[in-house]
C-alpha cells in the first residue's frame, strides 16, 4: 500500500485547480479543441500545468504550491492570460462557470485517454454529462490523521463554498432553479457524497484496502467525495466549488478554506463526532438550490440561521488567522460576497434578463474570464 503513504507537505500551503470550458466563437456552444489548445499552450512557457480532462470541451489548470494568497493570485492570472493567448489563436473562447447554460450532453467528445475511455465505458451517459465545470482547492497538511481532521471538521462549512462559488443556475438551456446545478450531475456517481467518518489514517488505509480488494476502486481518484484527502500530494482537497467566473474569485476561495483550515487545526473549535455530519445532505442541498439564503443547520447548537449569517459568523471567529495568514483582503471579499448576494449565479442571471440570450452570456462571460469585464 506504498501509494497511500502519507506525503508530508507544509501545513496549510494551498493549491488550485480550475476546470475550464472552451467555446467556439460563433454561437458560444462548447466546441472539441482541448487537444489543440493544450499542444498550442504547451508550446509557450508558462507557470503551472495545462491538462486535459474527460470530455474535450474541456481543460483543466492547475496551479503550485503557495503559501500565500497573493502568490496565489499572481499565477492564477498567469495562467489565465497564457491560455487565452492560445485560445485566440485558435480562434476558440474560454470561460468560467460551473456548468455551460445550453450545451447538449450527446454532442461531447471524450478525451482520448486510457483512463477517460475507462470512466466511458463504466458510466456510459453519465460520462459525456460529467462536463460540468469545478475548482478544486488543496491545503497541505503534514500527516493523514490531520487530512482526516479537515476532512471531516470541514465537512461543516461545505455549504459556504457551494453557495459562495455558485455558478451554475442554467444548465440544458433552462433555467434550473439552483443557484449551483453542477453538483446534481456529481451526485449521481456511485461513490460521490462525503468521505466515511474514519480518524486516523492507518484505518483508513484498511477501508481503502477494502474497497481496492472487492474491485471498487483502483487509486483514490475513483473517490468523487465532496472533501478528499490526497495522499500523493498531502493535502486535503475541497471539491464542492463550481468553477468561478475569475480567476481572482477562485483565489479569494481559496483564500478563504486556507483561513479556515488553520482555524480549525489551531482551535479545534468542535468535537469531530459522527453526528457532525446528520444535517449533511440537507445543508448541501439547500445551499445549491438557494445559494446565501439557503437555511443552515448547525449541526452542534441545532439552530437554524441563513447560511449568509453563518458565514459571516464564521469570518468574525477568523479575523487573528486572517492576519497572521495575509488574507484579510480576499476575507474581506468574502464577507461581500454573503452581505450583498453577489455570487456569479446572480450575475448570470442579471445578464440573461439583459438580452434573454443565453450565447450572449456565454460571451460575457469569456469577456469577464479574460478580465476585460
Amino acid at each position: 500500500m506504498e501509494a497511500l503513504d502519507f506525503k508530508q507537505s507544509t501545513a496549510l500551503s494551498i493549491g488550485v485547480e480550475l476546470e475550464l470550458q472552451l467555446v467556439d466563437t460563433s454561437g458560444c456552444d462548447l466546441t472539441h479543441a482541448a487537444s489543440d489548445l493544450i499542444d498550442l499552450a504547451e508550446r509557450r512557457p508558462h507557470p503551472g500545468e495545462i491538462k486535459p480532462e474527460i470530455t474535450e470541451s474541456m481543460i483543466e489548470i492547475a496551479t503550485g504550491i503557495h503559501q500565500s494568497y497573493a502568490a496565489l493570485d499572481t499565477e492564477l492570472k498567469a495562467i489565465r492570460d497564457v491560455l487565452s493567448s492560445a485560445a485566440e489563436t485558435l480562434n476558440v473562447l474560454v470561460c468560467g462557470g460551473g456548468a455551460h447554460p445550453f450545451q447538449h450532453w450527446t454532442e461531447r467528445q471524450i478525451y482520448d485517454r486510457p483512463r477517460f475511455r475507462h470512466l466511458s465505458g463504466l458510466y456510459g451517459y453519465l460520462a459525456k454529462q460529467f462536463t460540468v465545470f469545478g475548482q478544486h482547492i488543496h491545503v497541505g497538511v503534514p500527516h493523514g490523521d490531520d487530512a482526516l481532521f479537515l476532512v471531516h471538521a470541514m465537512s461543516r462549512y461545505v455549504p459556504h463554498f457551494v453557495a459562495l462559488a455558485a455558478s451554475s443556475p442554467y444548465f440544458q438551456g433552462a433555467d434550473t432553479q439552483f443557484e449551483s446545478s453542477r453538483l446534481n450531475a456529481v451526485s449521481a456517481f456511485p461513490l460521490s457524497g462525503r468521505a466515511p467518518f474514519v480518524l486516523r489514517w492507518d484505518e483508513f488505509i484498511g477501508y481503502f484496502t477494502k474497497m481496492q480488494g472487492l474491485g471498487i476502486v483502483e487509486s483514490m481518484k475513483d473517490f468523487y467525495w465532496d472533501i478528499r484527502p490526497k495522499p500523493e500530494f498531502g493535502t486535503v482537497e475541497m471539491r464542492v466549488c463550481d468553477t468561478p467566473l475569475t480567476a481572482r474569485r477562485a483565489a479569494v476561495l481559496a483564500a478563504y478554506a486556507q483561513t479556515l483550515a488553520r482555524f480549525l487545526l489551531i482551535e479545534r473549535p468542535f468535537p469531530i463526532v459522527e453526528d457532525l455530519h446528520l444535517p449533511y445532505s440537507y445543508n448541501r442541498f439547500q445551499a445549491c438550490r438557494f445559494g446565501l439564503d439557503g437555511d443552515f443547520i448547525d449541526p452542534l447548537s441545532q439552530s437554524h440561521v441563513l447560511l449568509r449569517d453563518d458565514i459571516a459568523a464564521t469570518l468574525e471567529r477568523l479575523e487573528p488567522h486572517a492576519r497572521e495568514l495575509y488574507t484579510e483582503e480576499p476575507l474581506a471579499e468574502v464577507g461581500t460576497v454573503a452581505r450583498d448576494g453577489t455570487t456569479d449565479a446572480r450575475w448570470m442571471r442579471g445578464r440573461y434578463q439583459l438580452t434573454g440570450s443565453l450565447p450572449d452570456l456565454v460571451w460575457q462571460q469569456c469577456r469577464k474570464w479574460r478580465g476585460d469585464a
